[in-house]
């Protein structure tokens, strides 16, 4: 029952300002507090769990909150997500808060993620080893760094990605 004119030029919406337009969540004074999160989360009528990481109730407030009101009436690119939701992103010139990914929606469905890889190999290497301890104290398990991976991002020229599904093209 929604409609996107696929020739109208999107509109471009940060994650902080659709948190603060659909949630009333001033996301950036959030960051990496979880609790913070959690308590606006709350006040946005979003359920929060206990054990609820702060990417969890992240994630349920996109979902319930932000992601039903892009891309109505044209698309509307969603940018600048944290850099703690977007693991292979490299961080944004001037803000390291938040990252070069942006995902393309229309009619409240996500069509396509893309971001500027992250080709700083410390910088990932500090990354995964923070993914990994946290599974580690969530799961009690561990798996070892790609080696390899890391040694070939230190050879990586500046590149960027964009993936759409083309199950999600064709609707």
């Amino acid at each position: 029952g929604q409609a996107v004119d696929p020739f109208a030029e999107p509109e471009r919406v940060t994650v902080a300002e659709a948190f603060q337009a659909f949630a009333g969540i001033d996301l950036l004074t959030a960051l990496d507090e979880r609790d913070a999160l959690a308590a606006a989360a709350t006040a946005a009528g979003v359920r929060v769990a206990g054990d609820d990481s702060w990417s969890d109730i992240f994630s349920r407030v996109l979902v319930e909150r932000v992601e039903p009101r892009l891309g109505l009436g044209r698309a509307t690119v969603l940018c600048e997500y944290p850099v703690a939701e977007a693991a292979l992103a490299r961080p944004k010139p001037g803000d390291p808060r938040v990252a070069e990914r942006f995902e393309l929606y229309a009619c409240g469905v996500e069509l396509a993620n893309g971001f500027g890889e992250l080709t700083d190999p410390a910088e990932q290497r500090r990354r995964f080893a923070a993914e990994m301890a946290l599974k580690q104290r969530v799961y009690g398990e561990r798996y070892p760094l790609d080696e390899e991976f890391l040694a070939a991002l230190a050879l990586m020229p500046p590149a960027s990605g964009m993936a759409l599904g083309f199950d999600r093209l064709v609707m």
